[in-house]
């Protein structure tokens, strides 16, 4: 079965940076899109960042400037570097099998101060 976890969430303030992990496991990883999504208490999940299997990446544009999508095809792993946070970013943060309803459990990230 395929399996996604995401690591790397927590409490940063406002301004600061996290790094977020995604290893995949159960599928062929190198030939895979895979996303980041997010979604705050009361909120519908919203797509922050996509990554294809060649490396190209796209961005929501809330988010644009401030985070990156990369990838490591030896370490089956998908990260998002996420820099200058804000309170408005606050939120769980999920790996996605881009186009799939495969997810992570997701990732706990607050920003406050």
């Amino acid at each position: 079965q395929v399996q996604l976890v995401e690591s790397g969430g927590g409490l940063v303030q406002p301004g600061g940076s996290l790094r977020l992990s995604c290893t995949v496991s159960g599928i062929l990883f190198t030939f895979k899109s895979m996303a980041w999504y997010r979604q705050a208490p009361g909120k519908q999940r919203e797509f922050v960042a996509q990554i294809t299997s060649a490396g190209s990446a796209n961005y929501a544009d809330f988010v644009k400037a401030r985070f990156t999508i990369s990838r490591d095809n030896a370490k089956n792993t998908v990260y998002l570097q996420m820099d200058s946070l804000k309170p408005e970013d606050t939120a769980v943060y999920y790996c996605n099998l881009d186009r799939t309803n495969t997810w992570g459990q997701g990732t706990q990230v607050t920003v406050s101060s």
